[in-house]
């Protein structure tokens, strides 16, 4: 299968589960896909973004080897909110190696200071901070004062919600 055009061919749930169906099952699929993900086009990082997050929940281990990459693709200005969406959301329920602490709490803590970044980006970013305060009980104080701040401010229903659930965990 060409991936890259089976991704274009269509963008639907049924569609999209069927390609990770596809991938979930080898290693070199999955290396395909985050390729695409990571260095593609818009249209194409968007949609295998969503495939990743199904592949992520599906075969959790064949991505792990790949968060390093996906780590570092953070730092390149103007990435597509699409790879930050989707890395954050996978970062929420994967075990994250000990070397990218330290990287993905900084990209955490700026996505979430951040007023202009997404609620979901947010959103998710909390939840991979609050999970990683398990490990590092030192930031939890600072992921409150955040969050407490951040309740004061305009936010959306689904900000506050898991913001209140977070505070909740620490």
């Amino acid at each position: 299968m060409d991936l890259r055009k089976e991704i274009l061919r269509e963008n639907s749930r049924e569609h999209t589960l069927r390609i990770a169906d596809w991938v979930s099952v080898d290693a070199r699929r999955v290396t395909q896909l985050v390729q695409v993900f990571l260095h593609d086009e818009y249209r194409v990082v968007q949609r295998a973004a969503w495939i990743i997050s199904y592949v992520a929940h599906k075969s959790p281990a064949l991505i792990v080897p790949h968060l390093p990459a996906m780590v570092q693709r953070m730092d390149d200005a103007g990435i597509p909110i699409a790879v930050k969406r989707n890395v954050t959301r996978v970062l929420q329920f994967l075990p994250i190696p000990p070397d990218l602490h330290g990287p993905v709490m900084h990209h955490c803590f700026a996505l979430l200071e951040n007023p202009k970044e997404t609620t979901a980006v947010r959103a998710f970013s909390m939840t991979v901070l609050a999970n990683l305060a398990q490990e590092y009980p030192d930031i939890r104080n600072e992921i409150r004062i955040i969050l407490e701040d951040q309740l004061t401010q305009k936010n959306g229903p689904g900000f506050v919600t898991r913001a209140k659930k977070v505070l909740k965990m620490l």
